[in-house]
């Protein structure tokens, strides 16, 4: 090969926008070299060019395949579509009832928008082939033409003889928003979903529409088998806020349970069901994994919590002792610090004490109610009758009178004025 014609080739091949239609003025090329070019085109997705290549080796060649390959570059760019219908038709007077034709034909029609010739040449591949790739491309047709029935009728029997997701899809998609059929169209899928390891994007639409049907159920299920093919975490807050909103907390605890992935999620659910003794077996565990002294706090917490006797001595003493070497350890969470001086100040154990790490607690949280609520006990205590009814004024007017401990304060405090 000369150096010129080196040169023209990689101008050509680096150069896919501006087709090859000038090089050619300067050294017409073969077909080979032609075929070469539509390749590469087709390649790099450039359709234009590669219709241009195409359309020039049918004419110069009369070779069906090249007048195939340039409808099929006409139908990816979206571009000479009438040309490449009219070249089609002209070619199949001479060649009649070949389904290639018809298979091309179509989309052509459809791309063009014109539903009534593509309806007509679906019903002429119907004749010719029972193919399911062409029952497949005649669905479209009848689809678009609004023949719901007859696009179901034929993908059907595209699923039944290989249950191929793409088509299962588009079945549901024509259930649900033209034939206004979702039960049936969810009935597809748990079909499938029961008889086959489903994709994402089958579980994905079933749970869209169990979300449009408001079957909590369904959802909750969906996302069991999303989670238990991809251990997503979302998946499994999910999980647990389905059950929250069934109000099964207990199914929601067994799940955690048997998944053993999120204890701290497992523990705040004990909490929720006051099943205290399983939460403090689990906070070792917990405490065990990131050494957080937060969880030696929720441990005497739970311990006055599952306590019978509140003012059993043995009991407070242990409590507060968890309290305190939470705190060495570094935590200063304000919970925990109004949890712990209002323990010192309502069990009188130590009242400054207590009402200094409350004013500790404050510093964090100005504002909280519960924490004013504390001070005003600790002044209380304390015989300040006049500081402990402004505190707790303020409670009053901001929570109302709903909490029992509140109101017990409020009139404790109120006879103490």
């Amino acid at each position: 090969m000369s150096w010129n014609r080196i040169v023209l080739n990689l101008f050509v091949t680096l150069s896919l926008s501006t087709g090859i239609l000038h090089a050619q003025k300067v050294f017409p090329l073969t077909e080979d070299e032609l075929i070469m070019h539509g390749i590469l085109y087709d390649e790099y997705r450039a359709y234009e060019n590669s219709y241009q290549v195409y359309r020039k080796l049918f004419d110069e060649t009369g070779s069906a395949v090249y007048l195939f390959k340039e409808a099929t570059s006409s139908l990816l760019c979206k571009k000479h579509i009438n040309e490449s219908i009219d070249r089609l038709k002209t070619w199949d007077k001479k060649h009649p009832d070949k389904v290639a034709v018809r298979r091309l034909l179509i989309p052509l029609y459809l791309t063009n928008r014109n539903i009534k010739e593509a309806k007509i040449e679906a019903e002429f591949l119907l004749e010719q082939s029972t193919l399911p790739r062409d029952l497949d491309l005649a669905s479209n047709s009848f689809l678009y033409s609004g023949d719901f029935t007859r696009a179901l009728e034929l993908l059907s029997t595209v699923y039944e003889s290989r249950p191929r997701e793409s088509v299962l899809l588009r079945m549901v998609e024509i259930l649900d928003e033209f034939a206004n059929d979702r039960q049936k169209a969810i009935q597809l899928l748990e079909t499938h979903r029961r008889m086959n390891i489903a994709s994402n994007d089958v579980l994905l639409k079933l749970l869209v529409l169990y979300q449009k049907d408001k079957n909590i159920q369904g959802i909750l299920d969906t996302y069991k088998e999303m989670y238990a093919q991809d251990k997503n975490i979302e998946y499994l807050k999910k999980i647990i806020d389905a059950y929250i909103y069934q109000r099964d907390v207990d199914g929601a605890i067994a799940f955690l349970e048997e998944d053993k992935s999120e204890p701290a999620l497992l523990y705040e659910l004990y909490k929720v069901k006051r099943a205290f003794s399983k939460a403090i077996l689990l906070l070792d565990t917990l405490y065990s994994v990131d050494k957080d002294a937060k969880w030696i706090a929720e441990k005497g917490v739970l311990i006055f919590e599952q306590s019978e006797d509140k003012n059993d001595k043995k009991m407070i003493g242990s409590v507060l002792s968890h309290f305190e070497k939470a705190m060495a350890l570094g935590n200063d969470d304000s919970i925990y610090l109004n949890y712990y001086g209002y323990t010192l100040i309502d069990k009188e154990v130590d009242i400054k004490k207590g009402m200094k790490i409350i004013s500790d607690a404050l510093v964090q949280q100005p504002n909280n109610t519960y924490y004013l609520d504390s001070l005003a006990w600790g002044h209380y205590k304390q015989g300040e009758c006049r500081k402990a009814y402004d505190l707790m004024k303020r409670v009053v007017e901001e929570e109302g009178l709903e909490e029992p401990e509140i109101i017990n304060h409020w009139k404790a405090i109120q006879a103490c004025q």
